[in-house]
């Protein structure tokens, strides 16, 4: 469980680093079942297997990329994979993720992997989570990232910005210079005393890192001779609504009304107080 300084931690920057939840035995395991899903061996498919960098190309138009750079991702391993389902139910994760929430229930929003491989690993844009999740509201989700190789400042690490998660929806104004430090293109729009700095986030193999799903990252290129593999799991609170305003991959999943409760078969529940 995490510690009252832990929460508030988390309720001043948006994002905290979280205790080494998986054993070396627990990360190979995974690594080995995450080369099966990338290679399509697998007898369930995940909903998307692609090169992110291809697809969201809008979120890049600030840096200079070459066409060989890609970041793998990978939606919804979990229902490709029962390893990754249980993982997606971890007792520790879910408890604090809870906590995080102020929510007695949690749901899968859905998960995804992110691989930046080495030399080549392209760049994770500067952005807001729950401005590309538009189809559930309110903006209460977190997020739990758990690294499945170390994750540092050489290889890609994300960055954060501290306190982000309070200033709104500014998905659209949000850019990088060319060495990756974010911006804003309407500074004016942003609250008073509002602070646009980033910090590293560096997670160990193994540990889990917790965001808000308002809070501003994204992470550069990995130049490095290392791999940057790591699981994400969104997860909602109880109370998180269908509300479509524009279409999303996992939309196609969705067989409640809209203003009803997010659930069902592909938003199963892992925790229940």
């Amino acid at each position: 469980m995490l510690t009252v300084e832990q929460l508030e931690e988390f309720e001043v920057n948006g994002f905290l680093k979280g205790s080494v939840v998986l054993n070396e035995e627990e990360v190979e395991k995974l690594r080995e079942e995450l080369n099966l899903v990338m290679e399509g061996k697998t007898v369930k498919q995940p909903v998307l297997n692609h090169n992110k960098n291809k697809s969201d190309k809008g979120l890049y138009d600030d840096m200079e990329m070459s066409v060989d750079e890609k970041v793998v991702q990978i939606v919804n391993i979990w229902t490709a994979s029962d390893l990754f389902f249980k993982h997606a139910s971890h007792t520790t994760i879910c408890e604090e993720i809870a906590q995080l929430c102020k929510s007695d229930t949690l749901r899968i929003w859905h998960d995804q992997v992110q691989y930046k491989p080495p030399v080549s690993g392209g760049p994770t844009g500067w952005h807001q989570d729950h401005p590309l999740w538009p189809i559930l509201q309110p903006a209460d989700l977190v997020s739990a990232w758990v690294a499945l190789d170390d994750a540092v400042i050489e290889n890609g690490c994300m960055w954060m910005v501290p306190g982000s998660h309070k200033w709104g929806d500014h998905q659209k104004y949000l850019a990088s210079t060319p060495d990756f430090k974010p911006y804003h293109k309407k500074p004016e729009l942003l609250p008073e005393g509002a602070v646009v700095e980033a910090v590293p986030f560096e997670i160990k193999k193994g540990q889990v890192g917790y965001h808000h799903c308002l809070t501003w990252h994204g992470s550069p290129h990995n130049r490095s001779q290392l791999k940057r593999r790591a699981i994400a799991v969104h997860y909602m609170p109880g109370h998180t609504r269908y509300e479509p305003s524009r279409n999303h991959v996992m939309h196609q999943f969705v067989t409640v009304e809209p203003g009803e409760i997010l659930r069902g078969d592909q938003f199963p529940v892992v925790y229940a107080k």
